[in-house]
This record gives structure tokens, sequence and C-alpha cells, in this order.
């Protein structure tokens, strides 16, 4: 578990719907929504460099669903939009982006206030000269008194200056405040007569061009056009954000060296979807002063032995015999096919590609190769037949595996780990085995063959949901932090009531320092698992950290009530093994200090940390030395209570006060002398010695 250091604890985070146009009669443009939008941005060719990414940073915004607005104006799926965007900026194939880094603010969290406080103070707090910088906003957008504006999730027409965020603020934003040597705007937004009457957008467009003059600035349509959404593409996106995340993960990098460019994704997103919509919406980047050599995402598996012309793009229409079958294409999930409901997936470059069909407990169809034609749909129909019936004698193994494995203890999960290993060397395919055989193998300390075997079961069964979320919290314990984020993620997204995913995202952000997301995560795995003490516990280390004492301490006492066994310590250890097991993500295992005693000291010291902060020395010192119970020799409370007791010495020149903090701080370099706190605590033990020598 990463643990702040404590003498910062008081840190601040820097941190629409009209019709479509007639179409003409042949072909027909898929059935839409109308989503519209404006922005600005440039693009000239120019000579690549080797690779390089720089540190990035990216907000992502999506709202579907407004409080203040009729029926008639919500959206279907700007939320969807952002999370894939989201999605495929941290993807190790795709943005390249650290998932720490990018923020997401969707529906109800998108509010004017909490959109300004990332804008305005987050991303200039934190950005640099030599950055890359990505904003993201997909929803409603409009035109009000001459200016544009975007819609945030709480934004009242009868108040709109004050409830909405204005473009020229965004230009001003961007121009100004962020700092970056790439900045990227992307907008899917909708000026739609629903909202305002007001349709002068070109006067409006003329003032951003004005603002945006070094960015790379992408919108899904031209003046007085509307863009739209629809359920054909790709089980339901706005065609805008369809065609950007399909081309940010590969399909825009028309000439093979991995990198998909500003100009290549404009000219991608801009040709599909002017096809998709028969001329109806046109994407715009206008030409600016923006770095030729802007890398937007980077996949070294798609270079090219050769430079190839430009494709036309096919389509790809999959159809399915049974509901919840998962289609993966060139080794990338492309979405969930229904029975009945064929998946279009268009943007699809022209050739061979791998096609895949799986869904748990059957045999998968695939991989097999079909061929995209230039401009024409291909159809595929995938079929789910076989369902996969294990060999006898490894399901035999697999039984008596999990009765060593309900049992506990150490001896039990070894026994287990043999049952479940021979029975994979008789069926490899036993995904449930190999599941298993992860949980026990990373109870027994083999971590890499944990990640290994969790690695099977996912590629026998790539919707393996509950196999994606124990390789996540093994992932966690291995502190690959970023690959378990990318993980969660999926688990999240394909299982939105998935308590124990959010609880393991809330750790993961957590450990990252990404404590606002962390907050969102664990207050999401407390709505769908309310008794899931952990979440209270990751909830309260996040709510300390973004300096909310008085919340964070609620939290760390619902943590302590909700475990709160009178089991004896055997019970209490086999109880977080299990959860550990199932996906706890805490490497504690059966030959290891108890979690518990290790989490409920954790709980004490961060309530003493939040008494501290409210200057309650007293009660802090109590909550310090009740953790130091349960951890005697932490390096951290005993720092905190030193702190403490030399705060009450200046309150009340007691010598006794000195005393105790003395001890304390040479606890802290008796446990790590290497450590910046220990560093401090020298320097505060001859403090001590001198004004306790003046004392004699």
């Amino acid at each position: 578990m990463r643990r702040p250091t404590l003498l910062a604890i008081t840190l601040t985070l820097a941190t629409a719907a009209a019709q479509p146009p007639q179409a003409p009669p042949a072909p027909q443009p898929p059935q839409t929504e109308k989503r519209d939008l404006k922005t600005v941005g440039p693009a000239t060719p120019a000579p690549r460099p080797a690779v390089t990414i720089p540190r990035s940073y990216a907000l992502v915004i999506g709202v579907a669903k407004y409080k203040n607005l009729p029926e008639s104006a919500q959206l279907a799926y700007p939320n969807r939009d952002a999370e894939d965007m989201y999605t495929t900026l941290i993807s190790a194939e795709g943005g390249q982006f650290p998932a720490e880094n990018v923020h997401k603010l969707i529906n109800e969290n998108a509010t004017v206030a909490n959109i300004r406080q990332e804008l305005e103070q987050w991303l200039p707090s934190v950005t640099k000269d030599d950055d890359r910088v990505l904003i993201y906003f997909a929803g409603h957008g409009f035109v009000s008194g001459g200016k544009a504006y975007l819609a945030p999730y709480d934004i009242d027409l009868h108040s709109i200056p004050t409830t909405a965020y204005p473009m020229e603020d965004m230009g001003k934003d961007i121009g100004g405040k962020i700092k970056g040597k790439w900045k990227v705007l992307i907008t899917d937004a909708c000026h739609s007569g629903a909202i305002t009457p007001e349709t002068d957008r070109a006067q409006v467009n003329a003032t951003l061009l004005d603002l945006q003059k070094s960015l790379f600035s992408l919108t899904a349509s031209r003046d007085r056009e509307q863009s739209f959404e629809s359920d054909q593409f790709g089980g339901g996106h706005g065609v805008f954000t369809y065609y950007v995340v399909k081309g940010l993960e590969g399909e825009a990098d028309t000439n093979g060296d991995g990198v998909v460019t500003a100009d290549e994704l404009s000219e991608y997103v801009h040709t599909n979807v002017r096809l998709a919509t028969q001329a109806a919406q046109n994407p715009t980047s206008e030409r600016g002063s923006f770095d030729p050599n802007m890398v937007l995402a980077y996949n070294p598996t798609h270079i090219k032995a050769a430079s190839l012309p430009p494709p036309q793009f096919g389509n790809l229409i999959v159809e399915t015999n049974m509901d919840n079958t998962e289609v993966w294409i060139d080794g990338k999930s492309a979405g969930i096919v229904m029975k009945g409901t064929p998946l279009r997936l268009p943007g699809i470059a022209p050739g061979a590609h791998t096609i895949k069909a799986v869904r748990m407990g059957y045999e998968p169809d695939g991989p097999r190769e079909e061929q995209v034609y230039p401009g024409q749909d291909t159809t595929v129909s995938v079929r789910i037949l076989i369902a996969r019936v294990h060999n006898k004698a490894a399901v035999d193994r697999f039984d008596k595996g999990i009765e060593y494995y309900d049992k506990g203890s150490l001896d039990n999960y070894k026994k287990a780990a043999d049952e479940f290993r021979a029975a994979l060397a008789i069926d490899p395919k036993y995904s449930q085995a190999a599941q298993y055989l992860g949980r026990v193998d990373n109870a027994l300390f083999l971590d890499q063959d944990a990640l290994k075997a969790f690695k099977q079961a996912i590629d026998t069964d790539p919707d393996y949901i509950e196999a994606r979320a124990s390789y996540a919290a093994a992932l966690l314990d291995a502190g690959d932090l970023d690959e378990a984020v990318r993980q969660l993620n999926i688990v999240t997204q394909r299982q939105p009531e998935n308590g124990m995913g959010w609880y393991l995202l809330s750790q993961a952000y957590a450990r990252k320092g990404d404590n606002k997301d962390g907050k969102n995560a664990a207050e999401q795995a407390i709505a769908r698992t309310p008794k899931n003490a952990e979440a209270h516990f990751w909830l309260a280390e996040c709510l300390r950290q973004l300096n909310q004492p008085v919340d964070a301490e609620r939290e760390y006492n619902q943590y302590l009530a909700l475990s709160n066994f009178d089991s004896g310590l055997a019970g209490k250890l086999n109880y977080y093994l299990a959860g550990y097991l199932f996906g706890a993500g805490s490497k504690k295992r059966a030959a290891q200090t108890d979690i518990w005693r290790e989490l409920r000291g954790q709980a004490n010291l961060g309530i003493c940390d939040c008494e501290w902060m409210l200057k309650k020395f007293d009660s802090a010192i109590q909550y310090c030395q009740q953790a130091l119970t349960y951890i005697p020799k932490d390096l951290f409370a005993n720092y905190r209570l030193g702190i403490v007791y030399t705060q009450k010495f200046n309150e009340q020149n007691s010598v006794g006060l000195l005393a105790a903090a003395k001890g304390h701080f040479d606890a802290v370099i008796a446990a790590n002398p290497d450590t910046d706190e220990a560093a401090r605590s020298k320097k505060y033990v001859q403090m001590i010695d001198s004004a306790l020598a003046q004392q004699k």
C-alpha cells in the first residue's frame, strides 16, 4: 500500500435532437439523432522524426443526460463516447496517456463548476511547455447572445452566462493558461434549435478562429450543420466520435508507421463521417500553426513493412445467433452484438482482418480471416454453437481443488494449486481452472505464475469479467497500476454494477495519486456494495488527500465499523485472504502479517491525521497510539505522533511532551533511515536535544 508523506498531509490537489436532413434515395444514411459542434484547428504535413511521446494530460467530458433540460433535448450516447475516448487515450496501443493524467467528467459530474476547476485550475497547475494536452467534449453546444457555449450537466437556460461554459473561455484557457507544445481540442457538441433559436454559427466560428491559433482542433461539423448519433455505429455512438476513436486506435495510420498524426486523423474522420452521413455532416480542422510532428496516438503493432497509398475504407456488419456475443477485430474488442441486431463497424481499412467471436462457456467462432473491400459493406455471420464441455478427469481435479481452496490455509492453497494445474494439463481451455490457479498462486507468492494463469483464463474467455478483476488485483500487487486501471476500466464498462471492479479501481487510482478519480470510483463501489469495508477505506484515503478531513473521518469510521469482527485472528485472516483471492488487490498472504491488522491500523492513522489537520491534537494522539497497537513500528504513525507532541509542546511548554516526541522521531529513523521523514526526524531530534539541554 503506498502512503503519502504525512508531513504534507494538508496538500491541496493541483490539480437535441431534431430529425436529420432528408438523405438522397440510395444508399440511405443510418437513422440518427442530431448532434452538432463548433471548433477550429490546423494541419500541415511534414517529415516525422523518431517517435517520442511527451508527458501527457487530458480532460474527457461527456454529457448525455441534462439535469434541467426537457426529455426532447436529452442525448443518447455522449457518455459512451467519453468512456470510449478515455479507454483509447490510456491504452498502451493508442494514446499512451498515463491513466492518472486523464480526468473524466461524465453526466452528473460534468457540472460547470467541475469543468471550470479542471480547465482553469487543474490543467494550468500541472502542464508544462513540453507537454501534450488533449481536451474532449461530447454533449450539447449552442449559441446565445452571439457567443458559443458548451452545455454542462447543470445548465440553466434562464441563466446561461453563469451555468454554461463559453467557448471563448475555452480558447483563452488553451491559448494562455494551459501550457504544452502539443494541444488538441476535440468537440462533438450540438448547436440545436431545441435549446436556442439563434443560428449565427459562422459569426461564432470566426471568433473561435482568432482564439485557437496554436492547437489542433477537430470539430464534428461545419457551420449550420448538425452532428449525428446512432445505434448503427459500434452499437451506439456519435458518428464523429466513433471515427475519432477508430482513428486513434490505428485505422487512421494510413502510411503504416504506427503513428496517428493530426493530419491523418482529420483526413480519416472527415472522409468517413462525410460518407456515413451522405455529406450531411462534415468535420472540420481549420488550417493553422500547429506542430506537424504532433503524435496523437502510437501503436507499434500497426507498423507496416512499406508505405501504402491511403485506403478507401469499408464497413463490417457482424451478425450472430446468440445474445451478448463479443466480437474481436485484429485482436481488439469491437463491441457486443445481440441476436437479431447486427453490429455495424464502419471505417475499416480494406484487406484481410482477423475476426473472432466469443461467449463465456462456449467454443469461440474463429479466429478467421475476412476480407473488407473498399467502399463496401462486408457482412460477417458469427455462430456460437458449441458449449464448452470439459474433460471429466479435468472437472474432477478442478472440483477437488475447490475443496482445498474453500478450506483456506497455506497447505490447502498448495494442494489446490496442484489440482488446478492438473486440470489445466488435461484441458488447457479450462478457464475457470486457470482463474482459480491464479488466485492461489498469488496467495502463495508465485506472482509471475499468477499473472500468467489469469492471462490464460482471459485469453481463453476474453469476456470472463471475474478473471479480469482478479487479474487487475494481481497487477495491483505487482505494482503495475496502469495495466490494472486498463483492465478495471473494461470490467466497469462491461459490468457497471460490479462493485468489486469499482472498489479495485478506486484503490488503483488512489495508489497512483489520482485522488479525485479514486474518490469517484469508491463512491460508485459503495453505491453498489455499501458493506464493502475496503471501499470505505479507499474513499477515506482519497478524501483525506483532497483535504476533506471531516468526510474522510466519517469513511474511516465506516470502514472500522464494517471490519469489526468478533472472530479470532485466524478467522479474520481467512476472511481477508478470501477477500483478496476474489480480488481485494492487497498483497497479504497466508504466511504474512494479517491484513486485518494493517488496514485497521491505517484507518486509525488516517483519523489521527484528520484530527491533526483539524488541530485537535489530543484526539490525534489517541488515534495514532491506537494505530500503533495494530502496526507497532509504522514509520508514518510514529512520525505523525512526533509532530503532534512537538506542536503540543509549543502550546504548553511541557518537557514531557518533548521527550515523547523524541521517542517517536527515533522510531522513525530506526524504521527506515533513508526516508524523507527520517531526514526531517533527525533535524527534529537535534532541536529537541538542544531544547532539553537548556531545561537542565
